[in-house]
């Protein structure tokens, strides 16, 4: 099949690279455009670097409006569209005979949106998965072709999960359209009265509060990696938390931030509900670090 492929994160790569090797002729790549990074460097852009590393062709169009003299050239069949960032209008669905499908890293119609993965951790779900649906104007609203699911593991993280996540959609998407070719592939209607949304995520997500329960801080410090991250307050000064687990019991009568006590160099903290112990930290313009590191920092001679 000749296919324009859509994708910018690197959630994308596994399914660019399975189509080229189940021998489907990926004729034009689209991908976010360039833009400014850190110290001036342009940001990392992983699926227009695979796809010249691949010999494929990459258009790079700031919105994707109407179809582009690139992908009317391209004349392709479908277009796949797996993590790439942008809301397709009808003028672009109806360049291609099959219009297109999207790669979805949820179990439609949970999680439609911009953070599905972090959305599965954060809800605590015990399992999650790739949909592939028939696209449409809407946000992942059309009719679901294929879904697979995975259990979501009691530690997994945001980068943990797209990785799994990201393989499990390639296999997906290559017998998707195996059953297309086929004529075993179904239509399914999404149940509207199931949609849940995921946001997209900003700093002000991440701001965590000890009066949360330990469990919801730690649902937020692993689905929040590597964007937005989290901050709290630790002995009086802000800094990000990197790593942590919650911990059973109660507080023992203390406040929510309060330190109850030392692991090691890990830091135990009263919460709204149970204990979380705080593994690493980053204060301001410094490096990561153990909660104990920190604190000897901030009062020398303190532990």
């Amino acid at each position: 099949m000749r296919i324009v492929f859509a994708g910018s994160s690197e959630f994308a790569l596994p399914s660019l690279r399975a189509l080229a090797e189940a021998g489907h002729e990926v004729t034009l790549v689209l991908t976010a455009a360039d833009r400014p990074g850190d110290r001036g460097r342009l940001a990392a852009r992983p699926v227009r670097d695979l796809a010249r590393k691949m010999g494929l062709a990459v258009a790079q169009p700031l919105r994707l409006t109407a179809a582009t003299p690139e992908v009317e050239a391209a004349r392709a069949d479908l277009l796949v569209v797996c993590a790439y960032g942008q809301l397709l209008p009808e003028a672009v669905l109806a360049a291609f005979p099959l219009r297109a499908w999207g790669v979805h890293p949820s179990l439609l119609p949970r999680h439609r949106g911009a953070s599905p993965i972090a959305a599965a951790i954060l809800a605590g779900d015990d399992t999650t998965g790739v949909t592939i649906y028939a696209m449409d104007e809407r946000m992942d609203a059309g009719p679901i072709l294929a879904q697979a699911t995975i259990a979501v593991e009691p530690r997994a993280t945001t980068p943990s999960l797209t990785r799994e996540l990201a393989q499990v959609a390639s296999v997906l998407l290559v017998k998707a359209l195996e059953q297309q070719r086929s004529g075993e592939l179904t239509a399914t209607p999404q149940d509207e009265l199931l949609a849940t949304y995921s946001h997209k995520l900003s700093r002000r997500d991440g701001v965590i509060s000890w009066t949360m329960a330990a469990v919801e801080i730690d649902r937020l410090v692993r689905a929040l990696q590597p964007w937005p991250g989290t901050s709290c307050e630790l002995q009086g000064g802000p800094v990000k938390l990197l790593a942590g687990e919650p911990q059973p019991g109660d507080n023992a009568g203390h406040a929510p931030g309060a330190l109850l006590g030392w692991e090691g160099d890990s830091a135990r903290v009263a919460t709204g509900a149970g204990a979380y112990l705080i593994h690493s930290v980053q204060p301001p313009s410094g490096k990561p670090m153990t909660p104990a590191a920190y604190v000897r920092g901030r009062r020398p001679g303190v532990r």
